[in-house]
């Protein structure tokens, strides 16, 4: 009988009768998916965006099944399965999920669940599950009720036993068959006529015989008596072969088997005699094959088909042992691929993960024999090197690895360039634990990465205080904001025509109570990467303010100030109102105000910076591209975005070495300017030559050593008393 027939001992399902669906997802649109799905395939569906929703769906009205997702906002899917269990509702439950460890399917399935689906699944999964479950289910009840006519109806027995899924059996004493249903040759391959007075060995594979024994041979009348163990059983070569063709397939069955004595009291001796024995053997092949591919997941990540940070550390630990038994050496290496960020930011995740599986499999095809490459987590790998013959040997892998990842990626015509960082680690020189010896490869990495990338190095002790110094460096950056050790610091603007100071760019400066003071290209990259650009930029809005009230007090309210904004600030998500709000609190123009961002910053999230630069624009600040041309935007970020200034990069203004010569990068920028209508300022001008051709070609607005350095506030309101230009240089720091 095919699953959703209806039973030759019922009558007809009518419509009432049709099989209930609950179906809950809290997205949208894959519940509207499912729903699709299984619309007009005669099932009853009902819908719940919600845990709530479900459970008061399953307390209104009987469900035959329940399409369960595990991740719901309110109430999990493993708690709405105990509620089922709890309440002893009559429902069978298919759970679908995207959860990637084996924790959520080992509690959906010791709730009772009958499929676990892993998102996405597939059309045709998803039909078969269910139509299998509405299956089992029919054929239970149906079950049911022939069981309640088995004493009066042969015919009714037959077909219970005959349509069971799984094969019933029953043994004489001596282990040979009295009886199989034609499960038996459905999944065995073998006739009932073949199987019966045959001893059940030929149907058990070799290596489990010695367990079939025991289970078969048990002759206890207590409740030890059943066994339910798993066995291999071989198959035939093929459904309907004849019983002289002794072939097998080359794979197994495995089943689950309950068998049981059967006993009968003999009055005389006042005992119960065994017979025979009783069983069911159910196919649970596929159970087995899921259970071996979720534990295999457990230890392997998805993405990249790698061994995972748990069974690497499992490895690494064994060639730890083994280095130690033989007395050799093993490497570490931790693996940080250059530039993958970027790539990720610019051309999404999908692409992301593309080069993430191209770049590992490029890595395993270094790799020597016995060596173990694995995926720590994000663009990080780890690689165990055991039984070392000399330190170059972890070199030349660390070569191969350089040269592989130099070539360039194809993400579907994207072509891409990464490179990478190594860090490798000794042992047992450079440790003897598996913690100790990741942690110095990975310090080894991070120093590779701080002299500019791309490379390999190994770890020596030195590192290590390298490493405590970045960490000293972190809490001292921390107390320098509480101790108000920060300190901004001007470079005026100068009309070129003028010599007017019309502007200034705000530089930050730490006044370190040992190192004295320290520029901001030495401390705020670090800020970047430890998370502390957000308290430091909200101690700069505050601190500009404060300065810009006393330069306004002498006469400096036309002066516009540039301030450098940091992509952090702009990503989150109070910045455009912690702006506006100081402002307000010290009334400062907004007109006075012209924020820095590079070109940068317009690829991480162009639609979220568009509308928080459009927000500033409302509120009266300009916006100015810094160092321009320096990085990956297209010229449309021109258009989209709404800049008002162009600041020419100094690198560019360094190739100014005469004043006739011919820059054409200079005049590209400056002619983009003069066409969309844009200011412009160049950066870094220290000779007159560099000033007088860039006055000569049209850029007016120029900073740089020719004119100021950066100045204090102090002396930046000493500036602006002294106005117009005819002191120019008279205030140098």
């Amino acid at each position: 009988m095919l699953p959703g027939e209806p039973s030759p001992f019922s009558p007809t399902l009518d419509a009432d009768s049709q099989p209930r669906l609950l179906l809950v997802d809290d997205e949208p649109r894959l519940l509207a998916s499912l729903y699709e799905l299984l619309q007009g395939r005669g099932y009853r569906l009902v819908t719940a965006p919600s845990g709530t929703e479900a459970l008061a769906q399953l307390s209104r009205q009987r469900f035959d099944l329940v399409l369960l997702d595990l991740r719901l906002p309110d109430i999990g899917g493993h708690e709405i399965m105990d509620f089922i269990n709890d309440r002893g509702i009559d429902a069978d439950v298919i759970v679908m999920s995207g959860e990637v460890g084996i924790d959520a399917a080992i509690g959906a399935l010791k709730r009772g669940a009958y499929s676990y689906l892993r998102k996405p699944y597939s059309r045709e999964e998803l039909l078969s599950t269910v139509s299998n479950a509405l299956g089992r289910r029919r054929l239970a009840l149906e079950n049911a009720r022939i069981a309640n006519q088995l004493e009066n109806s042969e015919k009714m027995y037959r077909y219970l036993v005959d349509s069971s899924p799984d094969i019933i059996y029953t043994l004489n004493h001596e282990g040979r068959f009295t009886f199989v249903n034609d499960r038996a040759y459905q999944l065995l391959g073998y006739t009932r006529e073949e199987l019966i007075g045959k001893h059940y060995s030929i149907v058990v594979h070799e290596e489990d015989l010695e367990r079939a024994r025991y289970v078969f041979n048990e002759r206890r009348i207590d409740e030890r008596a059943s066994r339910n163990v798993e066995l291999r059983l071989k198959c035939r070569g093929g459904n309907g072969n004849t019983s002289n063709d002794r072939t097998f397939n080359t794979t197994l069955m495995t089943i689950s088997l309950n068998a049981i004595g059967m006993h009968v009291p003999d009055q005389e001796v006042k005992k119960l005699e065994f017979f025979g024995t009783y069983g069911v053997a159910r196919d649970i092949t596929d159970r087995k094959r899921a259970e071996e591919v979720i534990a295999y997941q457990a230890y392997h990540d998805i993405l990249t088909d790698l061994p995972n940070r748990i069974l690497f550390k499992d490895r690494l630990g064994l060639a730890v042992i083994q280095a130690k038994r033989k007395q050799t050496e093993l490497a570490v290496m931790f693996i940080d691929l250059d530039r993958f960020k970027l790539v990720n930011d610019t051309l999404g995740h999908v692409k992301g993960d593309e080069l993430l599986q191209q770049a590992a499999s490029r890595l395993k095809e270094c790799l020597r024999k016995g060596d173990t490459l694995a995926r720590q987590g994000g663009d990080e790998f780890t690689i165990v090197l055991p039984e070392l013959v000399s330190h170059d040997d972890a070199r030349m892998v660390a070569d191969k690895f350089l040269a592989c990842l130099q070539l360039p990626f194809d993400l579907d015509g994207h072509e891409v360039h990464i490179s990478a960082s190594i860090g490798i680690a000794i042992y047992p020189k450079d440790g003897e634990s598996i913690d100790e010896l990741l942690r110095h490869a990975d310090i080894a990495m991070y120093q590779v990465k701080a002299l500019g990338k791309n490379g390999h190095s190994f770890y020596h002790d030195s590192m290590l205080e390298v490493s405590h110094q970045k960490i000293a460096l972190e809490q001292a950056l921390r107390r320098a904001l509480e101790h108000d050790e920060l300190e901004m610091f001007y470079q005026p603007q100068i009309d070129a025509m003028t010599g007017n100071i019309t502007g200034a760019e705000a530089l930050m400066r730490w006044n370190h109570p040992t190192r004295g003071r320290l520029s901001a290209g030495e401390f705020l990259p670090f800020a970047e990467e430890n998370g502390l650009m957000l308290p430091i930029s909200d101690w700069m809005i505050g601190a500009l303010c404060r300065d810009m009230l006393r330069w306004n007090a002498v006469g400096g309210s036309d002066i516009r100030l540039s301030l450098n904004l940091s992509p952090q600030y702009l990503d989150r998500g109070d910045f455009f109102e912690k702006m506006r709000g100081a402002l307000a609190r010290y009334a400062i123009s907004p007109q006075q105000i012209e924020v820095e961002i590079t070109e940068n910053i317009c690829i991480r999230n162009p639609q979220y910076a568009i509308e928080q630069l459009n927000k500033l624009c409302e509120l009266g600040v300009s916006i100015a591209i810094d160092d321009f041309g320096t990085g990956y935007s297209s010229l449309s970020y021109l258009h989209r975005f709404p800049i008002h200034t162009i600041k020419i990069d100094q690198s560019f203004v360094k190739e100014i070495h005469e004043e006739d010569g011919h820059y054409p990068v200079i005049l590209a920028i400056i002619s983009i300017a003069r066409g969309l209508g844009l200011n412009l300022i160049a950066e870094g001008v220290e000779t007159e030559e560099q000033a007088r051709y860039l006055r000569a070609n049209g850029c007016m607005t120029m900073q740089g050593y020719l004119f100021y350095r950066p100045i204090s506030l102090g002396d930046f309101m000493v500036a602006l008393r002294t106005r117009p230009g005819s002191n120019l240089r008279a205030v140098l720091a």
